[in-house]
């Protein structure tokens, strides 16, 4: 018996699973993809429309911030998963354009599944497209626009551009105070550019007032409730 069991190959599957193979898994992982895209693609650009997103609990959130509608997504799909990976990375890097992303990762699976169809194999589109991202990386290289670190103009209109898709389009004056913030703990580099840490910059949150009272502090703020109610507070 264990004589003819020797080298084959067992699966074992949960009941109700379903399996899947070559070119049909491929297509359930793209359609998988192509839905997370698509489920984003209307929050994109100025005239983007607000997703309004309803959980188990019932609370309601609505934004058009790509991170956020796809951190409120219960996906389960593994594909699917892989997509929502990229925009939490896209955030966690860049901090904006998570949305924009997602859509194009989509739109290259779907570019992908036609090439697929024609009898391209995936191990060849794969390698076009990282020759094709290293063709678009020296061309954004060329028409990049040097930027001054200290300009605080061209600083604080890119900050506004990030702040348009969040929940902080009204308050543009927040833009001016995250830039100080980011150049206050900028750290020069031996290249002659500079490093930040966003760790450095903590942001402490109170209720009760409204988001134009934030301040910047260049300092340590240390939040501590009252020992005694006849102490005093400094």
């Amino acid at each position: 018996m264990s004589a003819e069991l020797a080298g084959q190959q067992i699966i074992i599957l949960r009941e109700g699973t379903n399996r899947s193979r070559g070119r049909d898994a491929q297509k359930a992982n793209i359609v998988a993809a192509k839905i997370i895209a698509e489920s984003v693609k209307s929050s994109l650009g100025p005239k983007g429309m607000d997703k309004m997103l309803v959980d188990g609990f019932g609370d309601v959130t609505i934004t058009n911030d790509g991170a956020t509608i796809l951190d409120e997504m219960e996906v389960q799909h593994p594909a699917a998963k892989m997509m929502v990976e990229v925009a939490k990375t896209q955030d966690d890097e860049v901090g904006d354009g998570t949305t924009t992303s997602v859509v194009v990762a989509g739109e290259l699976l779907k570019k992908a599944e036609d090439l697929i169809d024609q009898g391209l194999h995936p191990t060849v589109i794969v390698d076009g497209y990282r020759a094709a991202s290293s063709k678009a990386l020296e061309i954004l290289d060329q028409i990049a626009i040097k930027v001054d670190p200290t300009d605080k103009a061209t600083l604080r209109k890119v900050a506004e551009v990030s702040l348009a898709s969040k929940l902080l389009a009204e308050y543009k004056e927040m833009s001016e105070l995250a830039v100080n913030a980011v150049l206050q703990v900028a750290e020069k580099t031996p290249e002659g550019g500079f490093r930040v840490d966003i760790d450095d910059i903590k942001v402490e949150k109170k209720p009760g007032e409204s988001l134009l009272d934030t301040v910047l502090i260049k300092g340590i703020v240390l939040d501590k409730e009252v020992v005694h109610p006849g102490e005093d507070r400094v």
